[in-house]
């Protein structure tokens, strides 16, 4: 691949969808399944939590060098959520690129905007459930969230399928309803938009 084509995004593929609807789940099983997928490491600047793995669950960085990276175009992307920032490193996804990677990014609505202004060749995905009450089901099954944070999360699902169909950011939509049948389905959108090494 060229350079051209990896800094116009060729190759970079982007999951979004809302939360509890199986993205990391169907992330997981192409990057186990895909020999040249790889995945995107986020820097972030919150503080390392037990279970993580510098490098691999994300790069750990402090305020003053997320900053300095902003300032200089080095992120694809960058949000802030509860209180730290993340962030894509650019440098790294255009070396994957141009080394025929196939290059997993899961980002939430926002990113992928910011990420297709400037990797206008990027492969992106959105993942829907089949259903609205299947969604609540997925996310009550978690038994990790209060009624109130569970309303706003199902809120929240409803403006990010909203946004992702009228966009026009994202040329795929994946519904969810057997992971199997899922990871086979983004697969073959991947080797249609990202052939050849």
């Amino acid at each position: 691949m060229s350079s051209d084509e990896a800094s116009c995004g060729r190759g970079l593929v982007i999951i979004s969808g809302p939360s509890g609807v199986g993205k990391s789940s169907i992330c997981k099983a192409v990057l186990a399944r895909h020999p040249r997928a790889t995945w995107s490491v986020s820097a972030t600047t919150r503080p390392i939590r037990p279970g993580d793995v510098p490098g691999e669950s994300y790069e750990f960085i402090d305020e003053a060098e997320f900053a300095r990276r902003q300032a200089v175009g080095a992120f694809l992307e960058t949000a802030a959520y509860c209180g730290y920032h993340y962030g894509t490193p650019r440098p790294a996804v255009e070396r994957a690129l141009a080394q025929g990677r196939i290059v997993i990014l899961e980002i939430e609505v926002q990113g992928a905007v910011q990420v297709a202004s400037k990797m206008p060749r990027s492969t992106r995905i959105f993942i829907l459930p089949p259903t609205a009450e299947s969604l609540r089901l997925r996310l009550e099954g978690r038994n990790s969230e209060r009624a109130e944070q569970l309303a706003k999360r199902l809120k929240a699902a409803d403006g990010e399928i909203a946004f992702a169909r009228d966009s026009g950011v994202y040329q795929h939509f994946v519904v969810n309803d057997d992971l199997e049948e899922s990871v086979r389905r983004v697969i073959d959108i991947i080797e249609a938009e990202c052939p050849g090494s």
